[in-house]
């Protein structure tokens, strides 16, 4: 993956942090810095966490411009990389509350796995839920822009909002699964 920013603008964050890689089976045979995963598309693992507020509503938000991948794409998971020895759940609890700006947040629950695969991109992913009660104060250096939707309000901003298309794909994936009685 090529940087395609412009010249002057801040170079994209974690492109040094160390990830695992992982095999079709999801087991570790090697460790990469962000950076070079993506570039060489290896496959590295991910948490999703779709967080609801105590009115049910989601919390979508837009990534900031300085984001390694899909800068500027809004997203209905907050959530992101499992680190090198780290497991789904330690990386999902990690991620909301630093995402949303918490601390003391529930567990998350565990829904469902699935590989996340396209030509530019591998990662296998784990998709959470969880209820957020608390005040959030999201992290400015990964959220530009916040609000708690509800479903019938993010589904009308599906097609005219740029996403990212593995929370895209994550969505669609929780929804057919909640659909069939999985989740």
């Amino acid at each position: 993956m090529t940087d395609q920013r412009p010249s002057g603008e801040p170079e994209p964050l974690n492109a040094d942090e160390v990830l695992d890689v992982v095999d079709e089976r999801d087991r570790v045979v090697g460790q990469a810095p962000r950076a070079e995963a993506y570039a060489r598309r290896l496959r590295t693992r991910c948490a999703f966490v779709l967080v609801r507020d105590a009115e049910d509503r989601i919390f979508v938000h837009r990534r900031t411009p300085r984001k390694l991948v899909f800068p500027s794409h809004y997203d209905m998971f907050v959530g992101g990389v499992v680190g090198t020895g780290e497991t789904y759940d330690e990386a999902a609890l990690r991620e909301a509350e630093e995402e949303l700006g918490v601390a003391g947040l529930t567990r998350p629950e565990p829904l469902f796995r699935f590989l996340y695969e396209t030509p530019e991109h591998a990662w296998w992913s784990a998709v959470y839920q969880v209820r957020c009660t608390l005040p959030v104060a999201p992290q400015e250096s990964e959220i530009d822009w916040h609000a708690f939707l509800s479903e019938e309000e993010l589904t009308r901003r599906l097609d005219a909002w740029p996403w990212t298309p593995d929370g895209l794909a994550a969505y669609r994936e929780l929804l057919v699964r909640r659909a069939a009685g999985e989740v």
